[in-house]
């Protein structure tokens, strides 16, 4: 019993050195695919503001678009800003243009005209100052 035991692992060990398999796996990706990757990680390695301006238009409007817009993504914050002619729904603040444009996506399924864009550095300057008011405001209430 003891020799068919002994027999069966050595039959088992040299089977497997017999039967096993070397390969080598390729990947043919495409020259594209490389430098859109190279383009987005040159991209996001620059801090940028970017915001998402889903309305354009009359007060009303906007007004009415920016509680919708606030009723289906409460963890974005969202301004109504004064440009003559128009009153403009700008939501979230983002730092990197892959985190702007995944949530563009998801904003588009609700607001189909949104899109990406840089403010111009004075209104950086005063959204800031706004939420610095803010801070000081929830302080001293």
């Amino acid at each position: 019993m003891q020799k068919i035991k002994i027999f069966f692992i050595i039959i088992s060990f040299s089977s497997a050195t017999l039967f096993g398999q070397n390969g080598n796996i390729k990947i043919n990706q495409s020259n594209k695919l490389d430098s859109v990757i190279k383009l987005k990680k040159e991209l996001n390695s620059k801090i940028q503001n970017l915001r998402i301006q889903i309305y354009s238009g009359d007060r009303e409007n906007a007004e009415q678009i920016i509680e919708k817009f606030i009723e289906i993504f409460n963890d974005t914050t969202a301004d109504v800003i004064y440009e003559t002619p128009n009153y403009k729904v700008w939501v979230g603040n983002y730092y990197t243009q892959l985190e702007a444009d995944k949530r563009l996506i998801e904003i588009r399924k609700k607001f189909r005209s949104a899109f990406i864009f840089r403010p111009e550095f004075q209104e950086i300057i005063e959204d800031e100052i706004k939420e610095e008011k803010n801070q000081e405001n929830l302080i001293l209430n």
